[in-house]
């Protein structure tokens, strides 16, 4: 009675103390999961917010760019002889949109801004794009400023109109953001050199006016991955360590220039974002009800892998009983079921079929004894295999007779090459393990589909090559067809 009570103890015991394990096993990872996927989700907003100061950044150049537009046909109707309406349109711009410089250029760079003073921008640097014409926003460095280009062409102006947008107007961006202290936005082109910055001005990651530059003392291989990211105008987030503080700084391109909108926050910001998301993590009773489910699939996952062993075995044997025991290759059978299998499958893909004999190997037998003989065959099975891919069909479909099918040989180089292959195996082929034969073979190749589109065509074709091999005197390689500088190509 004692053993029955403590058999019906067992049966309840071990399924229970196994569900106890799958249950503490559930919740250690739901909770490992959960943490990183509120972790992703930080991450994932900090991106969004930095497309979106991307986005306002971007409407800011663009609606100075449509400002300007007015002004630009004005200028190309009116023409630019008359000093004061020009200066009049200069300052009905710099009215309408948030500039604080509007200038008239010709093609030399002599400019007058909305007050009518003439300045000299030709030596500028960004001046020097605005004649390359390839950009309609550039960088001005010397005034700090985004200059948004309007080129004027018609029979009464020729320039340019040019409005700068200052990039101190830029700093209002992270205003009431909800980003601590330290955090701070910045435009960096694909160089790293901060055109404009937003929040925190001390930051390490400013200083000396280039992100990369900033960030390399401490953090060589992270400034190596945002450039990397940056010159490839991919997004994302990477953590970087200036002094005593971890930083996650966030990557977005603006889609203007190669320029990026760069995002640093705090890693203790990122963190308690994340703790905030952990309290909306998955109901724990769903979680027990998978662990449930779980529980009951465990039967169905033993018939499975039974499943699958089973076919395992299946699959074991009928590769046994595909497989020549002498030589270790296909035997007849299954050389010409895999050759017609793939034959079906790729009608119009060009192969080529090797058929080869042993030359004398009567002779072989009779001389050095059958399993001498053997010993011959079982060296070829073993060295011919090697030589070619894994793909490829390699067979014995007779005493001494063997069969090699290349798959998808695309041209008469690669032909060509093969052939030459096989020819140079046999010409340093040795079989014997003391005493050394160096056995030759006489070949024999048809090409699939032009010589043969079935198997028994293309097998009759290369057993013609073979057999005109033999009629030449053996040893050698012979082309189904007449192909004489193939040939003769192969035979050197």
């Amino acid at each position: 009675m004692v053993n029955q009570n403590r058999s019906s103890v067992l049966q309840w015991l071990i399924p229970t103390g196994v569900m106890m394990v799958v249950v503490v096993g559930m919740l250690v990872s739901f909770y490992s999961k959960s943490n990183k996927e509120a972790e992703n989700t930080a991450l994932k907003t900090l991106i969004s917010s930095t497309e979106t100061y991307g986005e306002r950044f971007q409407n800011r150049l663009d609606g100075v760019s449509k400002a300007g537009e007015p002004i630009k046909r004005l200028l190309e109707s009116e023409g630019v002889r008359n000093s004061a309406r020009v200066t009049e349109l200069l300052g009905v711009a710099a009215d309408s949109v948030e500039v604080e410089t509007v200038l008239y250029s010709d093609d030399k760079g002599a400019a007058v801004d909305q007050a009518g003073h003439s300045l000299d921008i030709s030596e500028t640097v960004w001046f020097q794009e605005v004649l390359a014409g390839e950009r309609s926003y550039i960088y001005a460095e010397e005034v700090q400023s985004v200059a948004v280009v309007k080129r004027i062409s018609s029979d009464t102006a020729q320039g340019y109109l040019i409005l700068l947008y200052p990039m101190h107007k830029f700093s209002d961006m992270l205003l009431n953001s909800g980003y601590d202290s330290t955090s701070f936005l910045a435009v960096v082109d694909m160089s790293g050199n901060i055109l404009g910055t937003s929040g925190s001005s001390t930051n390490a990651c400013l200083q000396g006016g280039n992100l990369f530059s900033a960030l390399e003392p401490e953090n060589k291989d992270t400034a190596r991955m945002i450039r990397n990211r940056i010159g490839n105008g991919s997004r994302g987030n990477l953590a970087v360590k200036t002094g005593n503080q971890m930083q996650v700084l966030t990557f977005v391109p603006i889609g203007t220039n190669q320029w990026d909108m760069v995002l640093g926050v705090s890693e203790s910001y990122v963190n308690r974002q994340a703790s905030y998301l952990r309290r909306n993590t998955k109901n724990m009773v769903v979680s027990l009800l998978i662990v449930i489910g779980v529980f009951f699939c465990i039967v169905m996952v033993i018939n499975i892998v039974g499943k699958i062993r089973s076919n395992e075995k299946k699959r074991e044997l009928e590769d046994k009983a595909d497989t020549d025991l002498l030589t270790g290759l296909n035997n007849k059978l299954a050389t010409e079921r895999k050759i017609k299998d793939y034959m079906a499958q790729n009608a119009d893909k060009q192969s080529m079929m090797f058929l080869f004999d042993i030359d004398n190997f009567k002779k072989i037998n009779d001389t050095m004894g059958h399993a001498f003989g053997d010993e011959v065959l079982r060296s070829l099975g073993k060295q011919i295999g090697a030589i070619f891919r894994a793909s490829d069909i390699v067979g014995r479909v007779g005493g001494d007779e063997f069969m090699v099918f290349l798959k998808d040989i695309s041209n008469d180089e690669d032909i060509l090459k093969e052939a030459r292959k096989v020819e140079n195996f046999f010409k340093s082929f040795q079989a014997g393990e003391y005493v050394k034969y160096k056995a030759t073979a006489s070949i024999g190749v048809a090409i699939f589909p032009q010589e043969g589109e079935d198997f028994e065509t293309l097998y009759k074709a290369a057993d013609q090559g073979l057999y005109k091999a033999k009629k030449r005197g053996k040893n050698q390689l012979a082309f189904y067809r007449d192909r004489a500088p193939a040939e003769q190509t192969a035979a050197e």
